[in-house]
């Protein structure tokens, strides 16, 4: 997964478990695609300074991730709802002996989400 993205949504998921501060840098760095001249500046801290901060909360979202899952979960969840509706539009044009087993894997799978949230 690309930095930026996989930065986006760690954030997303455990953001609000940042300080205020951190979050106003994060979200400057990340966001809003500031440099960390113009976030010090900014905040009236040193490059380095920001430099640090934002390391220091990729570390403590990725260890977030690491022991909540919740990111992994809802990319597992997505894929499921994808194919529940793929098979859903293809049940749409089978026979009806078909459809049911069709159905029967649709309830199998919604199931399984369902335990796994």
């Amino acid at each position: 997964m690309e930095k930026i993205v996989e930065q986006g949504l760690l954030y997303d998921f455990y953001g609000e478990l940042l300080t205020g501060h951190q979050r106003n840098i994060y979200e400057d760095a990340v966001y809003h695609d500031m440099s960390l001249s113009e976030i010090a500046e900014q905040h009236g801290i040193s490059r380095q300074g920001v430099h640090d901060l934002i390391r220091r909360c990729d570390k403590q979202l990725a260890g977030y991730e690491e022991k909540l899952h919740l990111v992994r979960k809802f990319a597992e969840a997505k894929k499921t709802i994808a194919r529940i509706d793929k098979l859903a539009e293809e049940g749409k044009r089978m026979p009806e002996k078909e459809c049911r087993e069709r159905l029967d894997l649709i309830r199998q799978l919604t199931a399984e989400l369902m335990e796994n949230l």
